[in-house]
């Protein structure tokens, strides 16, 4: 058994542990297999990206158009079915390759005419409006931020 040190406050921990015993975060994952996740701190310091065009890349109905990350700036996911799948994995319905995006990151769901978002335990989290959320409704305009990607939900 080997120690893992915690990436917040550097106490060394038990690898079995998935939260530090000291302050509570989360821990790395180091018995995993592949790659695995890396930390990535919210830019609050960053300027918004220019709204310009966005609409007008964005497909006709309900999408999500990447602003910024990966090179994919521009790109735009249209949001079809009851659940779409966000996440590092290639199976994902948004596929978004880096190692900032957990492998099963994040699940958009349609209710009721409502699209939601829920983050699936990812390690980064999942950021509406600069806001870390668990579960949150979707409304026109909003900045989702998951991993390094900046992307807009729109509604056409």
């Amino acid at each position: 058994m080997t120690n893992v040190y915690c990436p917040e406050c550097g106490h060394q921990s038990k690898e079995e542990g998935k939260y530090c015993s000291k302050c509570g975060a989360l821990l790395p994952d180091t018995g995993g297999e592949g790659q695995a996740t890396i930390r990535y701190s919210l830019d609050t310091e960053e300027k918004d990206i220019e709204e310009a065009g966005i609409k007008d890349v964005a497909r006709e109905g309900v999408s999500l158009v990447v602003r910024s990350g990966g090179g994919l700036a521009g790109e735009s996911f249209k949001l079809v079915g009851r659940t779409i799948t966000i996440g590092r994995s290639p199976g994902s319905d948004i596929f978004l390759d880096d190692i900032t995006v957990s492998r099963n990151h994040a699940v958009i769901e349609r209710k009721d005419d409502v699209n939601y978002i829920k983050d699936q335990g990812s390690l980064n989290g999942t950021y509406v409006n600069r806001t870390r959320v668990e579960t949150q409704k979707l409304f026109d305009g909003d900045l989702l931020q998951i991993g390094k990607y900046k992307l807009t939900y729109i509604e056409k």
